[in-house]
């Protein structure tokens, strides 16, 4: 293999022109000959550059409409050809054929097109590039020779590697090759997955599941700082959400600062009023709702001020200097704020006034943040040794409130609503999930047990007087009484639950006893 290259002749065939006559000039200033063809020959000869039309150098001209003009042997030989196989060299001049040193190729952009709502299908089939994946695929396979070259954002190494040596590097080339198969790879994928939706199948889990996601960051660690970490963006993906936000300020987020954080969103994006809420490791420790952001901010921070310490903030409104204020307040720590964006002066309270003003991040979204705003797409994926877990997202009804009334007693107005906002609340919460709300807001949680008695122990205790009045949700059904009875003596006075449990009599007869209310959703939210 040679290691330097230095190149004698290009091949340019590009859809996107981002950088193409820079680096086309460049290359001339070198001596490099320049093979181009359609748009990219145009482009150039109005750049005032030599260039040869890839149907003059082949002597076949563009037919079927241009759905042939770079598949030939010209073209594909002299990429191909090994420069330390003799026998290849002189086919290549026996047939007048010339190497290819560099070829720069776009490939057509088929998930644009398909993104567009009203694309047709020959449109998407016209948008299949067949000529483009050949030729950078024949030139990834011979990279020990060629540079394939697929994208704008690759000229810079490329001009620096020309720059420093004269020529490209094995090592630059064979990135190159590994970054174009990655490419090819996805294209197909997406190709597939568009003919997949148009044949009307049921097909949510594929006999084969291909999935491509961009590096957005690599972290500092994972969950812990012996494990290495990274984000992922969905192609495709329509935010408001953490892969298109901006970090404003603030240092690197880490892997459990992203899985607090899209869990925040989750959870405030579910309500129409303004509407706060706290995590800590991954569990809402407040939530509320209010007339201004402020205030629904200041009961969300009273939910549980000792776990608030430290959390990571979640509001579905453009933070105001009133809510900055509340949240830089002597003697409160946030650690991270998501929010659909920061008024200027709310922006600089934040970055200049409390003492954690250098740490704290702030996530814009970028975007109106409310009940219209776009949900999670694709499915919902999990990792175990071995495989791989998907299901559809969990989505949490649009009128939790008006579920099956089992018992005697309905539920007040005042009670509908709080068991409407527990109920939204408790979806975001790990199983087994046990949520307090009192006039709209979060009073206990009890989150992660393995008995459900012990979630509501813990959130009648986190509640304390404030879960006299007070109504509860839980994920999931009550296999036994005991939890009823203990929400009751705490002074519980109404319940909403999926119900489903064979003792489900034995609940209903307990909430009577007490003169609760039971609403039954039907559908339960674990979480684990």
């Amino acid at each position: 293999m040679t290691d330097i290259v230095v190149p004698r002749r290009a091949l340019l065939s590009v859809s996107d022109k981002t950088g193409l006559i820079d680096l086309a000039v460049d290359l001339c200033g070198r001596g490099v000959e320049l093979i181009a063809s359609g748009g990219t020959h145009r482009a150039l000869v109005e750049a005032g550059l030599p260039v040869v039309e890839v149907a003059t150098y082949t002597g076949q001209p563009e037919v079927l409409g241009g759905r042939v003009k770079t598949l030939h042997p010209k073209l594909h030989a002299g990429i191909l050809a090994r420069r330390d196989v003799p026998d290849d060299l002189a086919t290549l001049e026996q047939q007048g054929i010339h190497a290819i040193d560099l070829v720069i190729v776009n490939l057509y952009p088929f998930e644009k097109t398909v993104a567009r709502p009203d694309v047709t299908f020959d449109e998407a089939i016209e948008n299949i590039d067949v000529g483009g994946p050949s030729l950078l695929r024949g030139a990834a396979k011979n990279h020990s020779s060629v540079a394939a070259i697929a994208d704008p954002a690759q000229y810079s190494a490329v001009r620096a590697e020309l720059a420093q040596h004269g020529g490209t590097t094995l090592d630059l080339r064979r990135r190159l090759a590994l970054e174009v198969f990655e490419l090819t790879g996805r294209y197909d994928t997406a190709i597939a997955s568009y003919l997949r939706s148009t044949l009307g199948l049921d097909e949510r889990f594929p006999s084969k599941l291909q999935l491509t996601f961009d590096r957005l960051a690599t972290l500092r660690y994972g969950e812990n700082p012996h494990q290495g970490a990274a984000f992922y963006r969905e192609p495709g993906t329509v935010g408001p959400n953490l892969a298109t936000a901006t970090i404003r300020h603030g240092k690197e987020l880490s892997y459990n600062n992203l899985l607090d954080l899209d869990n925040a969103l989750r959870l405030v994006r579910r309500f129409a009023d303004p509407a706060a809420c706290v995590l800590k490791h991954n569990n809402p420790c407040g939530a509320a709702t209010a007339p201004d952001l402020a205030t629904a901010f200041e009961r969300a921070h009273e939910g549980d001020p000792l776990s608030a310490f430290g959390g990571i903030v979640g509001l579905n409104r453009c933070v105001d200097l009133a809510t900055a204020e509340r949240l830089g307040a002597p003697g409160r720590f946030v650690e991270c704020v998501v929010a659909p964006g920061y008024d200027e002066d709310a922006f600089k309270f934040l970055t200049t006034v409390p003492s954690w003003r250098h740490s704290v991040r702030l996530i814009d979204l970028g975007a109106p943040l409310g009940l219209e705003s776009a949900g999670p797409i694709g499915q919902d994926l999990r990792r175990v040794e071995g495989g791989l877990l998907v299901q559809d997202w969990d989505e949490v009804e649009a009128d939790p409130g008006s579920g099956q009334v089992a018992t005697r007693r309905p539920p007040t107005d005042t009670e509908r609503a709080d068991l409407a906002f527990a109920w939204l609340v408790c979806a975001a919460v790990k199983s087994n999930a046990i949520v307090l709300v009192k006039a709209g807001q979060v009073v206990g949680v009890g989150a992660g047990q393995m008995s459900r008695l012990d979630s509501v122990r813990i959130a009648v205790e986190k509640a304390g007087e404030r879960a006299r009045g007070a109504v509860l949700a839980s994920d999931a059904f009550f296999p036994f009484r005991d939890g009823p009875d203990t929400a009751a003596r705490a002074g519980v006075t109404a319940i909403i639950q999926p119900g489903g449990s064979k003792r489900d009599n034995e609940t209903l007869a307990a909430c009577d006893e007490h003169g609760m209310a039971m609403v039954l959703t039907g559908r339960r939210h674990f979480r684990h």
